[in-house]
């Protein structure tokens, strides 16, 4: 089907349909007067867009395998709303997406290839053949992940958010549903912005925005889960998510098993309940699990810090073994150890970063 006749049956069908709330992800649904404006550069001719079948839907539009001139690609399609104040607040938080997805390249971050205005808002990035993290996840479960790789995929995930965070944005939404597989299964990417924002706007940011299960305690209020409430926050809810899908990684759970989205978030916000930490689960990656799910955001790490205990660990359990194959392109912020988080040359100071971080661990074990 055509991108133009796509958009005209989907305009349609989302005519008068509810975005504010979908399978317990809360958005921000309070118009801005923001205008929407898109660099003229980053949009692709629609004529040259070919919607295939649909491979994903989120709460802000489905995803379909596509294609662009000559080159397989994902195509997000985004709803519009049934409203004016609907229609303005989706459109900026599009122009946003688009926006910042154009600015920030990392080989953890889905590339984005272009977006289209008319006749549907669009946005085209690289198409991976991998599944989704959870989808992957639930495929194995009870069986859990081999340690390597789940600590080489939280390695990616931790250098992805890295880079957002040190180019000012904050994701807002990190859980496994965003994090997707490459062809090998070796790797993942992270995907969505529909609820990044920069940093520097923190202070007018909306509440409860993401998923609940992923959510950081001060994204709620105080008195009751009221949608649209402004709240103080900075990029440390990233971290704290991260904290809960290291946790997912390690044990191939869900986590606050049988609780409904809202019970999970009144747990963890108001009587400061985790997800309990199985026994078998390493002190050392305790230790980072639980300082990246802290009550108080200034005491969790950064995910600089979340990297050099992450790649001190992977060095610890298994420092004799041969290096994994280099990927093609590798991570500016890994230069000391290759995609798959395997280290492979350290220089003589970081060794003894590393030294540091050993001596730490083993200070932990013996408190213990």
């Amino acid at each position: 089907m055509s991108f133009r006749e796509r958009g005209i049956e989907d305009e349609e069908r989302e005519c008068g349909k509810s975005v504010s709330r979908v399978n317990g992800s809360v958005t921000d649904t309070i118009a801005t007067t923001t205008q929407f404006t898109i660099d003229e550069n980053l949009l692709v001719d629609p004529k040259l867009l070919f919607i295939g079948s649909i491979i994903g839907e989120g709460a802000h539009g489905k995803v379909y395998q596509g294609r662009y001139v000559d080159r397989i690609v994902a195509i997000k399609v985004l709803q519009r709303g049934s409203t004016s104040e609907e229609r303005a607040s989706l459109e900026n938080r599009f122009a946003r997406e688009v926006n910042m997805m154009s600015r920030v390249h990392h080989d953890n971050l889905v590339k984005f290839i272009g977006a289209c205005k008319d006749p549907l808002m669009v946005i085209v990035t690289e198409l991976l053949p991998g599944m989704s993290l959870r989808k992957y996840l639930t495929s194995i479960r009870p069986k859990p992940l081999d340690l390597h790789v789940a600590i080489n995929f939280a390695l990616d995930i931790a250098r992805a958010m890295d880079w957002l965070h040190a180019n000012g944005i904050i994701h807002r939404d990190l859980k496994p549903d965003n994090l997707l597989l490459t062809a090998n299964q070796k790797s993942v990417k992270l995907a969505d912005f529909g609820l990044a924002r920069e940093e520097s706007v923190t202070e007018m940011m909306t509440a409860e925005t993401g998923t609940y299960r992923w959510m950081a305690p001060e994204l709620y209020s105080t008195v009751t889960l009221r949608q649209g409430e402004k709240k103080h926050y900075n990029n440390k809810v990233d971290v704290y998510s991260f904290g809960i899908v290291l946790w997912e990684l390690l044990t191939n759970r869900m986590p606050f098993e049988g609780m409904s989205n809202l019970q999970a978030a009144y747990a963890a916000a108001f009587k400061q309940e985790r997800p309990k930490i199985p026994d078998d689960v390493s002190p050392d990656l305790a230790f980072v699990i639980q300082s990246c799910w802290v009550e108080d955001p200034n005491m969790r790490p950064s995910f600089s810090q979340i990297i050099r205990m992450l790649n001190a660990f992977l060095f610890t359990l298994s420092p004799l073994s041969p290096p994994l194959p280099e990927p093609d392109n590798e991570p500016e912020a890994a230069s000391t150890s290759n995609g798959n988080g395997a280290i492979t040359e350290f220089s003589a100071r970081n060794k003894g970063k590393f030294a540091f971080l050993r001596h730490l661990f083993s200070s932990k074990r013996i408190k213990n």
